[in-house]
């Protein structure tokens, strides 16, 4: 949580210091339209200096909705393109389906990179492929 020190948020029931989005709007309101400094508005916000300018880059971009918080890491599968994932569909399809560990070193020959056999069984069940299974092993997908 940041710890926000302004005046509005102290003096006032409207504006809550919890509400993310409502702090960051209103810090560059303050930086904006009364002219205080972009160190002191942060500080008294709860924000560095370099997050206030990414703040403000984001509200540039995207309006009020760049203000949201955002998931962190990565945004889906890096190493599985549209051309692996094709060459993936296209090897499943045969009559006779391959197990993953097979798949996963075709697609380490063909292409050159190492992708996780989860993030193929995910990949495959997302085009509706069923992963194939070896008789009398345990199923290790959670219920």
């Amino acid at each position: 949580t940041h710890r926000v020190s302004d005046a509005l948020f102290s003096d006032s029931e409207f504006f809550d210091p919890r509400d993310l989005v409502q702090v960051k709007y209103e810090m560059l309101r303050k930086v904006h339209k009364d002219s205080e400094s972009v160190s002191h508005a942060a500080a008294s916000f709860g924000f560095s200096r370099p997050a206030f300018y990414k703040i403000l880059a984001d509200f540039e971009r995207e309006g009020v909705t760049g203000l949201l918080p955002r998931k962190r890491g990565p945004r889906g599968g890096h190493k599985l393109t549209e051309e692996v994932l094709e060459f993936i569909k296209g090897r499943c399809s045969v009559e006779q389906p391959m197990r993953v560990p097979a798949l996963l070193r075709e697609v380490e020959e063909r292409f050159g990179i190492r992708v996780h056999r989860r993030s193929l069984e995910r990949a495959l069940r997302r085009c509706g492929k069923k992963t194939p299974r070896i008789p009398g092993q345990k199923n290790r997908e959670r219920q």
